[in-house]
């Protein structure tokens, strides 16, 4: 009976812990983020993607935190929709087309852009 016991708790314990799902933490450098206006738009973009739990930029820093369930998303995903937003996220260069439409204080300072501080 101990025996029956103990192998029902065991494969409880292995169904519970299969449920957890992974959550990676990293910190995705953006350095042309630098205003309000800027974390907003990352933020709102960035949070739709599938998996990612959390998503907080630090414009002081040109920076972001990111938590993403590795099941669902992966790092390379979220450097996409960061550049697919208008913004260069660490080696991935901003997209083209959206980095058009930013406005002209969201721009690097070599298109007549930059933030006021």
């Amino acid at each position: 009976m101990r025996i029956l016991i103990l192998s029902l708790f065991l494969l409880v314990s292995q169904l519970g812990m299969s449920q957890l799902k992974p959550v990676v933490t990293t910190t995705v450098k953006i350095p042309q983020a630098l205003c309000i206006q800027c974390k907003n738009r990352l933020e709102y973009q960035v949070k739709r993607l599938d998996g990612v739990v959390e998503f907080l930029v630090n414009y002081r820093k040109g920076d972001a935190r990111l938590k993403f369930l590795t099941d669902r998303t992966d790092i390379e995903q979220v450097k996409t929709m960061i550049s697919n937003t208008g913004y260069d996220a660490d080696d991935i260069e901003a997209n083209p087309d959206a980095y058009n439409r930013l406005p002209i204080s969201c721009k690097k300072k070599s298109d007549k852009g930059g933030h006021i501080k």
